[in-house]
């Protein structure tokens, strides 16, 4: 984590406007506790609103990427943004996707921890949008050994919107939240 505390503070049920009372009411009446990214962007009502619609789209069988790969992506980029509190959501969200700790741990090596040619192309694509904002020929070209035009752009809307969420996360210095730990390769950045 890079921040100890916030720099914008969640916001409480006892003191949500009108307008973040209807963006958080979904959240609120599911019964579960309310995550503090979700607490953080609430400051800015019409921002959270927009960002769960594109979220909505990453996150579902909208996009094209199978689970356990688009986690290969969102736990990339979480690591190379230095994201502990992305980091922390995802592993398990990973794991019931289908990653093993192994392959959880080897995410942080990067494309050469043993992977397979398609996920170390996730990888190697990850890195790069990352570095540069780009695919190069050659990973694009491994990329599309192994998945489909969509599958590709949906390589490139996961990183690139996990890589907002890093920069909120970080920059707005989000905390973990109740009863999570911080992964010690995390800590102190």
């Amino acid at each position: 984590m890079r921040l100890t505390a916030p720099r914008i503070a969640p916001v409480l049920d006892g003191r949500l406007t009108d307008d973040q009372k209807a963006v958080l009411a979904p959240m609120i009446g599911s019964g579960r506790p309310v995550l503090n990214i979700f607490r953080t962007l609430a400051n800015a009502p019409s921002a959270l609103k927009g960002f769960l619609g594109w979220g909505e789209y990453v996150l579902s069988k909208k996009n094209d990427l199978p689970a356990r790969e688009r986690e290969v992506v969102i736990l990339r980029i979480g690591y190379l943004c230095k994201s502990g509190y992305e980091w922390t959501q995802h592993v398990p969200i990973g794991r019931r996707a289908g990653l093993s700790d192994d392959e959880i741990v080897r995410i942080k090596q990067g494309r050469d921890g043993g992977w397979s040619a398609a996920d170390a192309a996730l990888i190697a694509a990850s890195d790069e949008l990352h570095a540069d904002q780009f695919i190069t020929d050659a990973t694009w070209s491994a990329l599309k050994a192994h998945f489909s035009d969509k599958q590709c752009m949906d390589v490139v809307f996961t990183a690139g919107q996990y890589t907002q969420v890093c920069m909120m996360l970080n920059s707005f210095g989000v905390q973990l939240d109740e009863g999570q730990s911080l992964d010690p390769d995390l800590k102190g950045f």
